[in-house]
């Protein structure tokens, strides 16, 4: 953009969104060209305004933003889509507040990445219809490391670069990667790997959503990946996720596992 230009449009999916002044909406999004950006809502908040309907949480829209002196301006906005069963159905809003706040602490404002923008608008549509949500994160989180430059090596040991044989494995999260037992079972800051989790998370960082979500995982499985990503990804930003630990207190309220 040059200095003259002080307009651009851009597509946006809103991550966050907070109350700012008497009637405006501070507003986290991120975009395909200027990846997450904060930007100002002004009067969003007053029932008249055109603007309130189409800045709405983890909804996708196109702005038409001015550049202001310390933050940007949404002078228009419009909804390419809603998704709307993200803001209906409890358990698929905390898991979207997931996809959201994981896209958001992964990456720093106005750091162009497409491949993000592109896996965030997938993952709020297949959070809307989806059956298995925990493997839509799954999935998700296993992508998103790769677009952010923290894809896990899942198939060679990390001690020999043997690849890795059907047994029970050791995965580092400080490594980012898997050993083969006897390059792992003395080694510090790693916890065991079973041969299904790791086929599970192999197959899930390989294949496009149509396939892997056909996948059914027993409840042994799940609780398993979920518990392998979940430290992986505490590790590397040093600090559990808010959404984690609501995710968990409602699927016992529900009995969702």
């Amino acid at each position: 953009m040059s200095h003259r230009e002080r307009v651009y449009r851009t597509e946006a999916i809103v991550l966050r969104r907070t109350d700012f002044g008497e009637a405006d909406r501070l507003l986290t999004v991120f975009t395909p060209e200027r990846g997450k950006v904060k930007l100002i809502a002004k009067g969003a908040r007053k029932p008249t305004s055109r603007k309130s309907g189409h800045v709405e949480l983890f909804s996708h829209g196109t702005f038409l933003v001015a550049v202001g002196r310390e933050l940007d301006i949404v002078t228009q906005a419009e909804t390419l889509e809603p998704f709307l069963p993200l803001r209906a159905d409890l358990l698929r809003t905390t898991y979207a507040y997931y996809v959201a706040e994981l896209a958001d602490a992964f990456t720093a404002e106005r750091d162009e990445n497409q491949p993000l923008f592109d896996l965030l608008r997938d993952a709020f549509g297949w959070l809307c219809t989806a059956q298995d949500l925990a493997l839509v994160a799954r999935y998700y989180e296993l992508h998103l490391l790769g677009v952010v430059g923290y894809q896990p090596q899942l198939f060679v040991c990390g001690g020999c670069y043997e690849p890795l044989e059907p047994e029970a494995n050791y995965f580092s999260a400080a490594e980012g990667t898997v050993f083969c037992p006897r390059c792992g079972h003395d080694r510090v800051g790693t916890s065991g790997i079973s041969v299904n989790a790791l086929k599970v998370l192999r197959f899930l960082q390989t294949r496009d959503w149509e396939t892997c979500c056909l996948l059914r995982l027993s409840a042994a499985s799940h609780a398993e990946v979920e518990r392998t990503m979940n430290h992986y990804i505490t590790y590397h930003l040093e600090r559990k996720l808010k959404s984690v630990d609501f995710i968990h207190r409602l699927r016992q309220q529900m009995g969702v596992g």
